[in-house]
């Protein structure tokens, strides 16, 4: 089943005295990119999201982040010290913005007493709680739920991909076929054509030598034979067929093969010499083009 790329996911947890709020975006990208914004003031907490993200996801952009507040409605407000230095920073620092903001005509939004206990530096972390190894465990322990939020999503996104896809092969299937019927037609003409060609510059030299005149020919056919192409063309669409059933990534096979349609369909054009050959190679680039658009999201 193709997976694609593309997935969002949401989710909000609370433990140990902290609420958190999880936000995890996945868009398409050529290898595995992980970009985590989560508090640094968690021990240990990045390192061991980066290796659950990587047994979890084997490609795409994920943007990951993860906002914590300590839950002042709980007892946990009794060990909660405030940097007092920092907080009166931070509250200037806000006054600075709402007056710039206001002064070039923006509306901001008023940050919450909660807003600000989760800017850094405002509660003193260290003295509050020097060991954050329960709070990471917690905050850890919510990930496998919202992973499985966001495969479902990209497994949704996949299957809608897949159906496109393999519309698209049929396409370049249907013309295959097609170029196959106008090829033979236009061996036919070509044959009368050459006749005619080599009768005018037999009359007009006189006499030929046998032996070049055979290699002559022997080259023009290969050149303007696109049997080949039509058998690769055809190989292609069963090979991507049967990545479309496998499971599991298959995204980079998919880029590869997208660059083996693109350059049968070239050579099909070059060597077409018909304008109704032309044309059916001028629709399969234009699809295979399309088609490549959609395997960019393919995980």
């Amino acid at each position: 089943m193709t997976t694609s790329m593309t997935g969002f996911a949401a989710a909000r947890g609370a433990g140990v005295g902290y609420s958190w709020s999880w936000d995890v975006r996945s868009v398409n990208g050529k290898g595995l990119d992980l970009r985590l914004r989560v508090p640094d003031w968690i021990d240990g907490l990045e390192q061991a999201l980066r290796a659950d993200l990587q047994k979890a996801m084997s490609r795409g952009s994920i943007n990951l982040t993860l906002k914590v507040a300590r839950d002042v409605t709980t007892e946990a407000t009794d060990a909660l010290r405030l940097n007092e230095a920092a907080l009166a920073a931070t509250l200037a620092a806000l006054a600075r913005i709402e007056a710039t903001a206001t002064a070039a005509g923006v509306t901001l939004a008023r940050p919450s007493a909660a807003d600000v206990l989760s800017m850094r530096g405002v509660v003193d972390v260290s003295a509050a709680d020097p060991d954050t190894a329960s709070l990471r465990d917690a905050i850890l322990a919510g990930l496998p739920a919202i992973l499985a939020d966001l495969t479902v999503m990209r497994q949704a996104e996949g299957a809608a991909l897949g159906e496109v896809i393999a519309a698209q092969l049929d396409r370049i299937a249907d013309l295959t076929r097609l170029a196959t019927v106008e090829a033979a037609a236009r061996r036919d003409s070509q044959t009368e054509a050459l006749k005619d060609a080599l009768a005018k510059v037999l009359e007009a030299v006189g006499g030929v030598d046998e032996a070049r005149l055979a290699q002559e020919l022997a080259l023009i056919a290969v050149k303007t034979d696109v049997q080949e192409e039509l058998d690769r063309l055809t190989a292609h669409v069963d090979a991507a067929r049967a990545l479309l059933a496998e499971r599991g990534p298959v995204g980079r096979k998919f880029d590869f093969l997208m660059q083996e349609f693109m350059r049968e369909a070239n050579t099909l054009c070059s060597k077409a010499q018909a304008l109704a050959l032309t044309r059916i190679g001028l629709d399969l680039k234009t699809t295979i083009d399309q088609m490549r658009e959609q395997v960019q999201n393919v995980e």
